[in-house]
């Protein structure tokens, strides 16, 4: 299985001739979406779910797009591709076996309404928790964290990644920090995470 991280919160995943894309945001490139077989959502925030890239994708190539069933009302003509994924359900997307977790988004702040949420654990090996900090119950190999966002705390991020506790850990959902924010953020969570840390440029690509 390989990996391609590109920027903020989105991955592409191709296993055995197959290419599933989580999470194309208004953040990341749009070539990330092409060849997909299958799109995973994890909630409607724009940074996670560009609705005009994956519509023009969807336009081109159609594919299942799996995520809260609430994304019907942000996905508009796109909604006929959405497989509503519950917590807890195990489906198959693009010949990939995944696991989805969660259900809802973390607070933002009490006067923010509070969106669906499902994290994907991919393979039994990857995990993509989207905007929250639920904990599989499955051993995970390959851990993308988020490690910066408005409703998040450095410590409790820290002590989300050692509760996984996985193999290694790189860095999800990055996009609006700067070059100091990343040289803090980096040095901090490699001394704490108690595991092997890394920030991976966009359009890196590695072995799962």
């Amino acid at each position: 299985m390989q990996l391609t991280k590109y920027a903020h919160s989105c991955l592409r995943v191709e296993h055995d001739g197959g290419v599933l894309v989580i999470d194309p945001g208004v953040f990341s490139d749009p070539v990330a979406l092409d060849g997909a077989d299958a799109v995973l959502i994890t909630h409607e925030h724009p940074d996670h779910l560009n609705v005009e890239a994956v519509t023009r994708q969807l336009d081109r190539r159609p594919a299942p797009v799996y995520g809260p069933a609430s994304l019907a009302a942000t996905l508009g003509d796109a909604a006929e591709a959405l497989r509503a994924v519950q917590p807890g359900e195990s489906f198959t997307a693009a010949g990939v076996a995944v696991r989805a977790y969660g259900g809802r988004h973390a607070v933002i702040h009490p006067d923010i309404p509070v969106v669906d949420n499902v994290g994907y654990l991919i393979n039994d090996v990857v995990y993509h928790p989207g905007d929250a900090l639920v904990v599989p119950d499955l051993p995970v190999d390959t851990l993308f964290a988020p490690i910066h966002a408005a409703w998040s705390k450095f410590s409790e991020v820290v002590d989300f990644i050692r509760a996984v506790a996985p193999r290694r850990v790189y860095a999800l959902h990055d996009a609006l920090l700067n070059d100091n924010g990343y040289g803090l953020l980096d040095r901090q969570y490699a001394a704490l995470a108690q595991t092997d840390y890394r920030r991976l440029e966009p359009g890196t690509r590695l072995d799962a």
